[in-house]
């Protein structure tokens, strides 16, 4: 326990990244929470179909953010230049101009999709959570600098309050109106606190607009890359979204949603603790450095692995049960598409820590190659399955196209020198273990998802 204590208070690299990875799965969990409690009570005061509306409007903006990213906020964590205030300025008006640029395209763009989704509120509703993009491209830069440093407890905090506040604002609204601009309200809300707490609540200089020359050269130097991965990105994250899009209707698409947002609880956990953790960690001690930096990467892998794949397992095998308790009856299929899309999150929590590696050495390059075949067999795997079994079809693409993707993941592994055998083998026979048990358990939650296909 001293020791513990030791660990928590000192100022080493080893103290920063366990008190950030505590904080962060402190704020993650805390925003769960809040996203859950708030999704009750939204769910018995909207219908499905407000809940199909709002991923099709997500899906669309998180195109258009991926299809721009610059990668920003890695290139201040991985920079030699990252808290020089001319590099800091100089980011933060890429990212205004690109939030600015981001907002007017929804404008543009807000016909065009509502045509080809036959959705005609998108018109209205796109342009107006556009906002939120501009919103997030005012974010100070203080933000990025404190996370380079592992000094996260006040971001948790305003974090929280911002979610608090913005899903008090959709309750509201909901009860109200009972429509979904509840929801637009929200995330609306949310972007403006969090924007307003980071300005005048993090220490730090204000930013200034600013264009110095060599830290635009190093940031689209690097970013060119970044884009083209965050490209890929948005296939990842929102391909499903996509493709399920053109094969179910609004409502079971609402009922999908329902069970991707507890399904993907320790996925988006691990890429979280991942993203603030561990570019520092690996610019300061790269595994290709000695013995002793692997060896204790190898311990933090093993240690946020036990974790996630502990939540997995509570997933993967209650996931019905869990539906069935929280929700009412509309939801009920949810369970399926939890215990499904759980399992398919196997291969990916396995290798979650490497491809930062390659960000942390400033290798966007290889860390693009990686994102791009992931993107293909991930695609592909969704439209095959999806043409052939429909929804299961293509939940089970989503896996195979992940497990076919492991030898390249290998591959950038071993080039930083991040590969770790030991660990990869030991998850694969615990992810195999709770895939034949949660199959086992939930094979007819799992068949009668055949029922949300379109005829």
């Amino acid at each position: 326990m001293s020791r513990l204590r030791g660990l928590m208070r000192g100022d080493g690299l080893g103290a920063r990244a366990l008190r950030s990875s505590m904080l962060t799965v402190l704020g993650y969990g805390g925003s769960q929470a809040l996203r859950l409690a708030s999704n009750l009570i939204l769910t018995r005061l909207l219908f499905p179909e407000a809940f199909g509306v709002m991923s099709l409007v997500w899906v669309f903006l998180q195109g258009l953010s991926n299809f721009s990213d610059m990668g920003v906020g890695q290139s201040i964590l991985q920079s030699k230049r990252g808290e020089d205030r001319d590099f800091l300025d100089t980011a933060w008006t890429v990212q205004v101009l690109r939030g600015l640029i981001l907002w007017i395209a929804t404008w543009v763009m807000a016909a065009p999709v509502a045509d080809f989704y036959n959705a005609p509120e998108l018109r209205e509703l796109l342009p107006v959570v556009g906002l939120t993009l501009f919103l997030m491209g005012l974010l100070p830069t203080k933000r990025d600098l404190a996370n380079r440093k592992l000094v996260l407890g006040r971001l948790t905090a305003i974090d929280l309050a911002a979610q608090a506040l913005g899903l008090t604002v959709g309750v509201l609204v909901a009860w109200i109106t009972g429509s979904v601009w509840a929801l637009v309200a929200n995330a609306v809300a949310s972007n403006l606190i969090a924007l307003v707490l980071y300005m005048f609540l993090l220490p730090g200089a204000t930013n200034r607009p600013r264009w110095e020359p060599r830290a635009a050269h190093e940031l689209i130097h690097f970013g060119k890359w970044i884009f083209l991965s965050t490209a890929a990105g948005f296939l990842l994250s929102q391909g499903d979204k996509i493709v399920l899009g053109k094969y179910l209707s609004l409502g079971a698409l609402g009922v999908y949603n329902i069970g991707y947002f507890l399904a993907s609880f320790p996925l988006l956990l691990g890429a979280m603790v991942v993203r603030r953790i561990m570019i520092p960690v690996y610019r300061e001690r790269p595994p290709a450095g000695n013995a002793a930096n692997f060896a204790a990467l190898h311990r933090m892998r093993m240690m946020l692995s036990a974790g996630l794949f502990a939540m997995l397992f509570g997933f993967a095998v209650l996931g019905v049960w869990l539906v069935l308790i929280l929700y009412d009856p509309r939801y009920a299929l949810a369970g399926g598409v939890v215990v499904l899309l759980a399992l398919m999150q196997i291969p990916q929590l396995i290798v979650i820590t490497y491809d930062t590696a390659a960000l942390a050495a400033g290798d966007s390059r290889g860390f693009f190659v990686l994102a791009a075949t992931r993107a293909g067999l991930m695609m592909a795997g969704l439209l095959i399955g999806a043409s052939r079994m429909g929804l299961i079809g293509a939940l089970l693409g989503q896996g195979a196209a992940m497990v076919l993707a492991y030898p390249v993941v290998v591959w950038l592994a071993r080039r930083h020198g991040a590969w770790d055998a030991r660990h990869d083998a030991l998850f694969w026979a615990v992810g195999l273990g709770i895939a034949a048990l949660a199959l086992w358990l939930n094979q007819d939650a799992i068949t009668g998802l055949s029922a949300l296909n379109l005829p």
